[in-house]
């Protein structure tokens, strides 16, 4: 049947709360389009829960109104019949169809529709305008009010707004922009075909697994719907994609309060779960740091390198540097470090790479060796300004040795203790650039503070580095 011949059902539902799960229907408000007229339907529903005042003072609906009223199980028979084959239209629609589901879901009725979300219509119809909530379409449209949250009175005015857009645009372009917005996102025929409808548009984290609940992949977004389905979308041109939509086999998420708790969440799944297509947050165990201090003695060159007139200049010089292993020593609280690597490769080919670009020399970084006296094979490429045979200043050399390393030097924890930071109504505790924990409440705080240091890890600093510089600090 073609959407223009689809019977459809403006729905509005005043509830005792946000959340479908837990809270329920204190009122249900239809108008009904079809080939027979227009109908309209009102009904206020018994919750058998107690009504917020917020609540009762937003719309109206008191606990003693809807005392005596019709559970939803009551309901649901003639409801189902009113539903059934109609497409639903209803702003903000994912509000008003996941509390109809765990409505019909709490008797037994798996309920299913095609919803077309009036907020969508409006942004992709009205790309120009900012505001599309109900509110805004009353004084853009000039829609008449017969009262606010109460649930029919607000389906009106979503029923209004549908007449305004059938004077404004021909059918043609209506009817594909509603084909477009109420189109089903394809998935893996293995998975819930009410998948797109469960998975909430917030923050957070997702896990796809296998056969045996082998974890496949860990991934979070600031909209985990949006996210997640972009995976199957993409399927057919990414290998990747392809190979995780053929072995998946089932998709659970974590809501967090924010970006910097996805991230951290996502981190600490990989590293838990080890999935098969995560590799970059993988474990690393190998996590080292170059160290460079001062020594208060003649200055001196490497075991390894030739003596000169250098060590009749008694003075305050620096070390070689010396590789700084994470198991060993606080990477987070350690002064003088320079770089965090995950291997020691890693580490030698930066320190390589600085003494080309900054023309240090090698054999006194203790990356080369050479015989006594005689110069290092950089000078003789003139990568090096001959520091070990003397032709430069030992002081000169360190001063352009320290220069180049300051942009790798790795910050000192500037806190006496941990310290909170507070992103929507957690908190995240933090110490010497260790992730501590996530606390709603006070006493989950002290909990956590007396659970001992954990180790520290480089994804984790690094997102730590973030949260430091765009969330709020609390002091402990």
């Amino acid at each position: 049947m073609r959407l223009a011949e689809t019977p459809m059902v403006f729905l509005d539902l005043e509830t005792t709360g946000a959340t479908a799960t837990r809270d329920r229907i204190t009122e249900i408000g239809l108008v009904s389009v079809s080939d027979s007229g227009v109908t309209r339907y009102s009904q206020l529903v018994n919750p058998e829960c107690r009504i917020p005042d917020f609540i009762q003072g937003l719309t109206g609906i008191t606990n003693e109104m809807v005392e005596s009223a019709p559970r939803f199980a009551e309901l649901a028979g003639d409801l189902f019949d009113r539903l059934e084959g109609k497409l639903l239209v209803a702003h903000n629609a994912r509000f008003d169809y996941g509390f109809l589901k765990n409505e019909f879901k709490r008797i037994g009725i798996n309920f299913r529709s095609r919803v077309l979300c009036t907020v969508k219509l409006s942004r992709h119809l009205y790309p120009q305008e900012t505001r599309h909530n109900l509110d805004a379409l009353i004084h853009r449209h000039g829609l008449l009010q017969s009262g606010r949250h109460r649930a029919l009175a607000d389906a009106d005015l979503i029923f209004q707004f549908w007449n305004k857009l059938q004077e404004r645009f021909s059918p043609e372009r209506l009817y594909a922009a509603i084909d477009s917005l109420t189109a089903r996102p394809s998935i893996p025929s293995q998975l819930d075909p009410d998948l797109p409808d469960q998975l909430p548009e917030s923050h957070g984290v997702y896990i796809f697994y296998g056969e045996n609940n082998f974890p496949l992949y860990v991934g979070k977004s600031k909209n985990l719907r949006k996210r997640v389905m972009s995976h199957f979308s993409a399927d057919h041109a990414r290998g990747k994609e392809m190979s995780i939509s053929l072995q998946i086999r089932r998709v659970d998420w974590i809501e967090t309060s924010g970006e910097i708790s996805s991230l951290l969440k996502e981190s600490a799944l990989v590293k838990t779960l080890m999935p098969s297509h995560n590799s970059r947050l993988r474990r690393h165990k190998e996590l080292c740091a170059w160290q460079v201090r001062s020594e208060d003695k003649e200055a001196s060159m490497p075991d390894h390198a030739g003596q000169s007139a250098l060590n009749d200049q008694p003075h305050r010089t620096l070390a070689p540097p010396t590789l700084i292993w994470g198991r060993d020593l606080n990477l987070g609280a350690q002064p003088d470090l320079y770089g965090i690597f995950r291997c020691q490769r890693d580490a030698f080919a930066m320190l390589s790479e600085l003494a080309q670009t900054a023309q240090c020399c090698k054999v006194l970084l203790g990356l080369e060796k050479a015989q006594p006296g005689s110069a290092c094979f950089g000078f003789q490429l003139k990568q090096c300004r001959g520091a070990c045979i003397g032709k430069e200043p030992l002081g000169n050399h360190q001063s352009r040795l320290m220069m180049a390393l300051a942009q790798h030097k790795l910050p000192v924890w500037p806190y006496k203790q941990p310290i909170g930071l507070r992103e929507g109504d957690t908190v995240h505790l933090v110490d010497a650039w260790c992730y501590l924990g996530a606390a709603q409440r006070e006493d989950e705080i002290f909990d956590i503070l007396e659970s001992g240091q954990p180790v520290f890890d480089l994804d984790v600093y690094k997102i730590l580095q973030k949260a430091m510089r765009t969330l709020d600090l609390v002091r402990l």
